[in-house]
């Protein structure tokens, strides 16, 4: 068994069959609607969350994990004197690596490494998966830490198209005048994670697949010259032909080995809305 444990959040966006093969396990964020908690990835949908939001027209609001359950979740790791990374959402977003470090200081275990991606979705995902490559070829967790906070962290690039500024303005992160203007224009602002924190670097217009095919073009010089090891796409709900265009597109640039496509859990969905897409790569 290796004695390093890959552990990240549930916004990481990871897929199962990814999380299964490189044993990496999953802490949830909660996601709260109205007087109900639920667990992102275990008992809550992307679909119900629109159906809530519709009905209700709020937004859920999310939160870090629960201590006590953190607690619960690293206990079998500390009894089995494993090295644990924990790589989690950015600090400026959320409370998530604060809870895991007292949950360490909780169990008096000093082995537990505590990564701030400084990223969200599949921005950690990235991350992620470098650190379990790595400690399956057998190095330290020193190493691991070491490589992921000064030789990757800078250069994930991650930036997302939104769709609808309706749930950016429910969850306050957009005013009405801007929702209702933006909605009826069909603009439609790019996110850009920038240094833990988000912010729209252009505003699109148009159809959903319209603006989606222009953003992954406006992308291109730096895709061509990206790390030649994965791509993510990663979305809320669009449309397939969309996503397989998208998908073809990025295979027409012969730059990336491999193109994962996941589908963004609930925690991302509560902020960004249906059909958001992003293209997530890293920097050489």
């Amino acid at each position: 068994m290796n004695n390093i444990k890959i552990i990240a959040d549930s916004t990481c966006d990871l897929t199962e069959a990814i999380l299964k093969q490189y044993d990496i396990s999953i802490i949830p964020l909660c996601v709260i609607m109205g007087d109900d908690t639920y667990l992102d990835g275990i008992n809550i949908t992307p679909e119900q969350i629109y159906t809530w939001s519709e009905r209700e027209n709020s937004t859920p609001k999310t939160a870090a994990p629960v201590l006590h359950d953190v607690i619960s979740f690293l206990e079998p790791y500390v009894k089995e004197q494993r090295e644990i990374i924990f790589i989690g959402i950015s600090e400026d977003m959320s409370s998530t690596c604060n809870v895991i470090k007292l949950a360490s200081d909780f169990l008096h275990y000093d082995r537990i490494h505590i990564i701030n991606s400084k990223n969200l979705s599949s921005g950690i995902g990235h991350q992620v998966l470098k650190a379990a490559t790595l400690a399956n070829a057998g190095n330290s967790a020193e190493y691991i830490v070491d490589y992921i906070r000064n030789h990757m962290l800078e250069k994930v690039k991650a930036s997302f198209v939104i769709d609808t500024l309706t749930y950016l303005h429910r969850g306050g992160r957009c005013s009405s005048v801007a929702a209702l203007f933006g909605n009826a224009l069909k603009l439609k602002p790019m996110i850009v994670v920038t240094d833990g924190a988000m912010g729209v670097s252009k505003k699109y217009r148009g159809t959903n697949k319209k603006v989606l095919l222009n953003y992954a073009k406006d992308l291109q010089p730096d895709l061509i010259n990206a790390d030649p090891e994965r791509v993510f796409i990663t979305h809320s709900g669009c449309d397939e032909d969309v996503v397989n265009e998208l998908y073809h597109f990025l295979e027409s640039l012969h730059t990336f080995k491999d193109i994962i496509v996941t589908n963004a859990g609930s925690v991302i969905t509560c902020h960004c809305g249906p059909k958001t897409l992003g293209i997530l790569y890293v920097e050489k």
